[in-house]
């Protein structure tokens, strides 16, 4: 699974972050990164509720 961002979509309102911090941080700098876009399966069910939580819709996922 491959997470994708798209960054004119998102606001960096850490609702992922809450979500899976291993996966996603919002910075001092007040933007969004990935910190892992290749997640293993063991982080699955964290990153698809992280997709539908998004209020924004920004995060997607490749399979």
């Amino acid at each position: 699974m491959k997470v994708n961002v798209d960054f004119d979509l998102c606001t960096s309102n850490a609702v992922c972050m809450g979500i899976a911090p291993e996966i996603f941080e919002v910075r001092d700098d007040g933007f969004l990164y990935i910190l892992n876009d290749n997640p293993g399966p063991e982080l699955e069910g964290k990153v698809r509720e992280a997709v539908a939580s998004c209020p924004n819709g920004a995060i997607s996922i490749e399979e």
